[in-house]
């Protein structure tokens, strides 16, 4: 991607976008502007997303944090594949009016955030197609609306954080659910989904067999018993994100030309997406893109081949204890990781955890530990920025 001076003037988070049948359908991005004195320059902003989001099947909902800002997007030639979120106030705000129709008219989706404390303009009401509303504010109880209450907007539940959130969600009516519901505590997962699952087995399997660099011969026979592991491992190697100039047609192939070490790193990204729980897709979705981020986050902050490697590996493992049901410290003594993975993981410590935490404060939107987590790897915004960028490309590739 092209280096972009103004995603040092932002910081960015993002968040899925779920509907009903866990499947995600957009990417929330947060974009908050780095200094509240200073307006970075839109149309280069809008630009640098453009070129990570140029297809109009992929869309992003934009969450512009800053009044200034957001109204100087609301008064620009918006991507259609982008969706835009306003917030109540300036929904209900008639200097926004022409603006929010322009923006109506040329076709983009607008979305309006939170509950308006007046009726907005009989002009506005259609330019939104759905409504956010916070888990914090939200007043419904799955029974219909009082007399004399209208609900004509379908709604969106932001600030879900567990699956039993979410689900408590679509059944009061959502559409979907805007957050990460992977907070939930290991107990609290339904018993069909505890341990580890056969096909994940195999996988452990197979890493720990490429661990130990065993023949091509004896790991061949493991992919023998498992033809969907194999399909799948085949799939990820030949995608766009990996980068290869030959495709790879079988497994001794795919060994022969990554080498062990390679070989284990797309093992590991198969684990994290291996299981076939539906209610597993926001974890799979976490879990891919962690580690493509601290892989980034680790090439611009200078780490050589082997540490990226383990912080793409660490990054995938971060969630392997709500895949898979079983604390880190019991997880890690099958499967075979660095000191330095296992030290992120089970202690929170350890050269990785600064990227880790990074990561997490990305997943949160949250600006203040952005800030603190940038400064304690040395980093600028414009990397970090890049860096996300580059990450969020690479896994829509796999997707």
């Amino acid at each position: 991607m092209t280096d972009h001076t103004v995603l040092g003037q932002v910081a960015l988070g993002y968040s899925p976008m779920i509907d009903r049948h866990k499947a995600i359908t957009a990417l929330r991005l947060t974009v908050f502007p780095v200094r509240a004195d200073s307006l970075p320059d839109v149309h280069a902003l809008l630009a640098a997303l453009a070129e990570a989001w140029p297809d109009p099947a992929h869309r992003v909902s934009l969450n512009i944090v800053g009044e200034t800002l957001l109204d100087a997007v609301l008064r620009t030639d918006l991507p259609l594949n982008m969706m835009l979120e306003v917030p109540a106030f300036m929904a209900s705000d008639l200097a926004c009016t022409d603006a929010l129709a322009a923006l109506h008219t040329r076709g983009n989706t607008l979305l309006i955030k939170g509950r308006p404390l007046q009726p907005l303009p009989r002009t506005v009401l259609p330019c939104f197609a759905y409504s956010i509303i916070d888990l914090a504010d939200e007043r419904r109880d799955g029974m219909p609306p009082p007399g004399g209450v209208s609900r004509n907007i379908p709604h969106v539940q932001a600030g879900v954080q567990t699956g039993a959130e979410m689900t408590e969600a679509f059944g009061r009516g959502a559409i979907a659910v805007l957050g990460w519901p992977i907070d939930d505590p290991l107990a609290a997962r339904p018993a069909s989904s505890r341990g580890a699952q056969p096909e994940l087995s195999a996988i452990v399997e197979l890493i720990n067999r490429v661990d130990r660099q065993e023949s091509v011969d004896r790991l061949e026979a493991v992919m023998k018993n498992d033809p969907t592991m194999a399909f799948r491992l085949m799939r990820y190697i030949n995608s766009p994100a990996f980068g290869l100039a030959v495709e790879v047609t079988s497994f001794r192939h795919a060994i022969m030309l990554l080498g062990h070490q390679r070989l284990k790193r797309w093992l590991a990204l198969l684990l994290a997406a291996g299981s076939r729980d539906p209610g597993m897709k926001p974890v799979i979705y976490a879990a891919v893109r962690r580690g493509l981020l601290m892989e980034e986050l680790g090439r611009d902050s200078g780490c050589d081949d082997e540490r990226r490697g383990e912080l793409f590996i660490c990054g995938v493992f971060s969630l392997l204890d709500r895949l898979m049901q079983q604390p880190f410290a019991d997880l890690l003594r099958s499967i075979p990781t660095t000191e330095a993975v296992r030290a992120a993981l089970v202690d929170g410590s350890g050269p990785h955890q600064p990227y880790l935490a990074l990561v997490q404060a990305v997943e949160a939107a949250s600006l203040l530990d952005m800030r603190d987590a940038t400064a304690a790897l040395m980093m600028t915004p414009q990397a970090v920025n890049q860096a996300v960028l580059r990450a969020l490309v690479a896994a829509r590739q796999l997707d």
